[in-house]
């Protein structure tokens, strides 16, 4: 756990940056900055997909599209999307408008680096065989990310903290107990599904589509549930 809790120590000192900043930026710096963002989250994404492509078969993509489809129907059965944006709302409405549209901040940082495959992957690597090495780097990552992301979208930002606290943490203590399940082809559909999930945040924050990703986000833990079943039958 110790990595992950350095994750979101570095991401709250990088937004605590980014939020002394960002009031300094002017509101058309604001607007294209955000863009190139978005840009930059877009090519994150896209370099997952590629990484991962070449050892996805027909039956990966199956995975991938029904754990998508069941993922949709989960994440709008619980609205997960919602209940987000609830809980940045009421940070907000205590903040009294100080800290910018916190929802959004918070909703957008907490899918770009929870939904990543270094979050993935580097908590699997962690609870599996103590090697906190990726999640180190993605610490440095996230946190000069996150002075960027909070200059743009506001203190909503420092509260992903939480939610890589929570999301990192529960794969990394789970990671011993599902070792069964999770194989190298398990780990290769969640990356993908997570990548795409991140191109998606960066079409949203372009303006080119609206689509609800916090409620896509079970879809990437349908992959573990596709192996338990085949890990049940072969028995």
């Amino acid at each position: 756990m110790i990595a992950t809790v350095i994750n979101a120590l570095a991401i709250i000192a990088g937004s605590a940056l980014g939020f002394a900043v960002g009031r300094f930026i002017h509101e058309r710096i604001h607007d294209t900055l955000l863009k190139a963002l978005a840009l930059c989250v877009m090519f994150i994404a896209i370099t997952g997909i590629v990484h991962v492509s070449p050892a996805l078969s027909s039956q990966n993509m199956l995975v991938i599209i029904f754990s998508l489809a069941l993922g949709a129907v989960a994440g709008e059965v619980i609205d997960i999307d919602a209940r987000l944006q609830r809980f940045g709302d009421g940070i907000e409405a205590r903040l009294k408008g100080r800290g910018g549209k916190v929802s959004e901040g918070f909703v957008t940082a907490s899918l770009v680096f929870c939904v990543g495959a270094m979050a993935i992957v580097g908590s699997l690597q962690s609870g599996l065989t103590g090697n906190h090495e990726t999640l180190y780097a993605k610490s440095v990552i996230d946190g000069i990310t996150s002075i960027v992301f909070t200059s743009t979208l506001g203190i909503g930002v420092m509260l992903s903290a939480l939610s890589v606290l929570l999301y990192q943490g529960a794969i990394t203590l789970a990671a011993g107990s599902l070792k069964v399940v999770l194989t190298d082809q398990a780990i290769n559909e969640m990356t993908a599904i997570g990548s795409m999930l991140i191109l998606t945040i960066g079409l949203n924050m372009l303006g080119v589509t609206k689509i609800k990703v916090a409620n896509l986000l079970p879809g990437v833990a349908f992959p573990i549930v596709c192996q338990a079943i085949l890990h049940l039958i072969g028995r």
